[in-house]
């Protein structure tokens, strides 16, 4: 059996994705069809590529390798057929930590039923930065208190709000409590991270007492970091939904600012499908969480409407 393009792009959707779950929406396929693709890639390489368990998934290093040179060769094809004219680009939709959180895969399956439209999932580590450079057409960003700086350039529309929860280690006392403050948080150094963090020290400005931070790398770090008891975290809540880990504890915070989720997108020649897929996540969080969200209002100067 040769390697054949669906081989690639279950590989690549897979390592853009937080999940097999989230990647088999991306790709309109089922898990287990998508963990069958990925074997048969194992076994024409003749090498693991992705590690499984019962509770998460990993790639290895050749994995990681490999799905790179994946994502190049498909890139490269993408922008030729769309050259041609044969095709449409997909639009490249790029976040740095937990997506939509559990609104992910029904979302995009919706928008593949509804626009038999392809969109490629990344994880930038800095989505805005990411869509500045062109390697992302749309990018979701989350921005808490105090009012960050304006966005020039580009097109932004709020999609929803969520709350802040706190990660602590599964034997600190703190979770043994449904909810925490942020003063108890800021006892002891509060782990931040360095991809587009959600939350910062300027989160405890209003209380008086800043904490300490520690700066990490990555979400393994700050989640290891926080299962030794180094640190604790202030994250989404839809990070509950896609990072899970044995020994962190995910509680409320109930004096905590809500974060606005948004969708960003170049306000100058965008995606063909960006302004449609933000005018269907706009309606479609309106309809499923049940708000009054105002119809939607595009800003181009990086303001969430």
């Amino acid at each position: 059996m040769d390697v054949e393009l669906r081989h690639l792009r279950a590989l690549v959707a897979l390592a853009e994705s937080d999940t097999f779950t989230t990647a088999a929406a991306v790709l309109g396929t089922t898990q287990p069809t998508l963990s069958r693709t990925i074997t048969q890639l194992e076994e024409i390489a003749g090498v693991r590529l992705v590690e499984r368990t019962t509770r998460e998934m990993s790639f290895t290093p050749a994995g990681r390798q490999f799905s790179a040179t994946a994502l190049d060769l498909l890139a490269q094809l993408d922008s030729a057929l769309a050259g041609l004219g044969h095709a449409e680009a997909p639009l490249r939709l790029g976040w740095a930590w937990a997506g939509f959180g559990r609104h992910t895969v029904p979302l995009l399956q919706e928008w593949r039923r509804a626009h038999a439209s392809s969109i490629e999932l990344s994880r930038p580590h800095d989505p805005v930065a990411a869509l500045r450079r062109g390697d992302i057409d749309a990018a979701l960003v989350r921005r808490s208190p105090p009012p960050p700086e304006p966005l020039p350039g580009l097109a932004m529309t709020t999609l929803f709000a969520e709350k802040l929860v706190a990660a602590l280690a599964a034997d600190d006392p703190r979770a043994a409590k449904s909810t925490v403050t942020l003063p108890e948080l800021a006892a002891g150094p509060v782990a931040v991270c360095a991809t587009a963090p959600t939350a910062t020290n300027h989160l405890w400005d209003h209380t008086g007492r800043a904490p300490r931070t520690i700066t990490v790398a990555n979400t393994d770090e700050w989640l290891t970091r926080i299962s030794l008891g180094d640190a604790v975290g202030v994250t989404a809540e839809a990070t509950t939904y896609n990072h899970h880990a044995p020994d962190v504890a995910y509680r409320t915070i109930e004096d905590s600012p809500p974060v606005e989720v948004a969708l960003a997108w170049p306000a100058a020649d965008p995606h063909p499908r960006a302004h449609a897929f933000a005018q269907f996540a706009h309606d479609y969080f309106a309809r499923i969480l049940d708000t009054s969200t105002p119809p939607l209002i595009l800003s181009h100067d990086g303001k969430l409407d």
